[in-house]
């Protein structure tokens, strides 16, 4: 339901279906000069929605096909890109289908499983019969072969051999991807509909035919980097871009290249909603001590949280953990960080850089450096949490931690795997994780 909003009427409906529109205000680079990576700090707007967050929520951000990617698309196909089509929305162009509906990027399985229905008739050997052939001199053009096949019984000049039949090469690379998961999954993890096109151009599309079986568009959530209270009216995020190239051509992701490079700062319209946590929020009790493990784009909710205690003059102490690869290139937000430990709001500040020195250093590490006062810090109440990336710097953080509890805690390895997963995981809700 949408309310009217700027007559002391709040709208408190936005969601990832009914998006409130708003405008970027603030879009720049973090890294260091030299940095082999692009993190830039996004700040919206939130002008009279009526949108409210705490520390520790997400915001959800509604992106747009790239404009390039889809014209680049149309012609390929030779479509104007006015024609109509029908989608889980309703009816709209094709242009409008493959800027604001549908996912583009990356090519999808269902839609290449569907191939399977239009190509299975003629998915055989495909026969060739010579029905004329022509030669002429290399010396002065004159033509010296003139035959041509009245019968259709598939004869040959004389002096030719006959070519029997030619295999369907989109036929032979759809019954692989079909047929193979894996060779499925590593054809759509690097290519996009382009790609897909040019594999399957023996195929022939019509609009309708080139949507069906697409992922739809889906916003994109993102842990917000700043506290409604020390960053009024605005929301901000810490966003990593991604740009890769596959296949001789430049890539982005979806979401990351849409807020890099198609908003334009204070004018292009961007679709926004709240996510809200219930559980990787701050303690009630502002005396409790909080541990926050969060490298790369993983300190954008502790920044959010730092900001906060520092609003609440908290008096539990703080101790960040933060890493990436170089203090000179990615050392995110260091002046804030320096700022604060100078004045200590944060009262503990580890760094670990991947890429100086002779040997790697992650926060595990530190962490296992610093671990009889981890384990004291966890023994007296204090919070422990973690943001960022799931698939191995979250399960390594978690074995640490559960290898400090067993040998500072007087724990056996099975003991304190219990104790990390279920005493402070689910019982006390102080271990908390946001992870992706």
């Amino acid at each position: 339901m949408i309310h009217p909003v700027g007559l002391g009427v709040v709208m408190a409906d936005w969601s990832a279906k009914n998006p409130f529109m708003t405008t970027i205000s603030n879009n720049f680079v973090l890294n260091g000069e030299g940095s082999r990576k692009e993190t830039r700090h996004v700040v919206f707007e939130l002008k009279d929605s009526g949108l409210e967050y705490k520390a520790g929520d997400a915001l959800g951000v509604v992106p747009r096909c790239p404009t390039d990617l889809v014209d680049e698309l149309l012609e390929k196909l030779n479509f104007s890109g006015e024609e109509d089509v029908e989608t889980h929305l309703g009816g709209c162009t094709i242009r409008e289908a493959l800027t604001d509906r549908y996912e583009i990027h990356r090519v999808s399985k269902k839609w290449i499983e569907g191939l399977s229905n239009r190509i299975s008739d003629r998915s055989g050997p495909v026969e060739m019969k010579i029905v004329r052939r022509q030669r002429y001199s290399s010396n002065d053009g004159s033509l010296i072969v003139d035959w041509k096949n009245d019968s259709g019984q598939g004869e040959v000049p004389e002096g030719y051999v006959e070519i029997g039949s030619i295999g369907d090469n989109s036929a032979i690379l759809l019954n692989e991807l079909v047929s193979d998961k894996s060779s499925m999954e590593d054809y759509i993890w690097s290519r996009d509909y382009i790609d897909a096109i040019s594999d399957f151009r023996n195929m022939g599309f019509t609009p309708q035919q080139l949507i069906e079986g697409m992922d739809r568009l889906k916003p994109r959530l993102y842990s917000i980097a700043s506290s409604p209270e020390f960053e009024k009216g605005t929301v901000h995020l810490t966003v990593a871009i991604v740009r890769y190239n596959h296949h001789e051509r430049d890539r982005t992701g979806l979401c990351t290249g849409y807020m890099a490079d198609e908003c334009e700062t204070g004018e292009t319209e961007v679709g926004v909603f709240m996510s809200p946590t219930r559980s990787f929020v701050l303690p009630e009790d502002g005396s409790k001590d909080i541990i926050m493990v969060g490298p790369g784009t993983g300190i954008a909710p502790f920044r959010a949280f730092l900001q906060q205690r520092e609003i609440d003059k908290s008096e539990g102490r703080n101790w960040l953990f933060f890493g990436d690869w170089t203090s000179k290139g990615e050392y995110l937000y260091e002046e804030e960080m320096e700022e604060w430990k100078h004045r200590g709001v944060i009262t503990k500040h580890d760094l670990a850089w991947s890429r100086e020195g002779e040997e790697k250093v992650y926060v595990q590490h530190l962490m296992k450096k610093n671990g009889q006062e981890i384990w004291n810090w966890i023994e007296n109440g204090a919070y422990f949490y973690v943001c960022g990336d799931k698939q191995y710097m979250a399960k390594d953080v978690h074995q640490t931690l559960i290898d400090i509890c067993s040998e500072y805690g007087g724990m056996s390895p099975e003991e304190s795997k219990e104790f990390v997963e279920t005493g402070l995981m689910k019982t006390e809700k102080r271990y908390l994780r946001d992870v992706y």
